[in-house]
């Protein structure tokens, strides 16, 4: 038995001639899986590529409709801004002060009378009519 025993564990054996058959079943069903778990993995980012897209475009419309009530707001300023400056006194007291004109007295007022025509315009006959 001790001899055996030697014999099992000193011999060497070599497997390297030995050559392993390709399992073409085998090979094909691995293939399958592959393309299966690939095309599953390229569903999966396309929607989550989607879902991220959604959610950024929600955050650009909140962004431009921040905006579009901060325009509205400076458009609110400036036409109160140019209501003020429309004022017949704004007017009177810029053209003093910065164009150095003076108010006119009595003696530069010229009244100007409108003379009314005789014949009246062709446009009020054909209203007549």
């Amino acid at each position: 038995m001790n001899i055996d025993l030697e014999y099992a564990i000193k011999k060497d054996i070599r497997n390297n001639p030995v050559v392993r058959e390709i399992d073409l079943q085998q090979k094909r069903e691995f293939l399958r899986t592959l393309v299966l778990a690939c095309l599953i993995v390229s569903m999966l980012l396309f929607s989550a590529w989607q879902h991220s897209e959604v959610v950024l475009s929600g955050y650009r419309l909140e962004e431009l409709r921040a905006r579009v009530a901060e325009e509205e707001s400076r458009n609110r300023k400036l036409k109160l801004e140019l209501e003020v400056w429309k004022r017949p006194q704004a007017i009177e007291e810029r053209a003093i002060s910065t164009l150095h004109m003076v108010r006119p007295t009595e003696k530069d007022t010229i009244v100007i009378e409108r003379v009314q025509s005789a014949t009246p315009s062709k446009s009020i006959v054909a209203q007549a009519r």
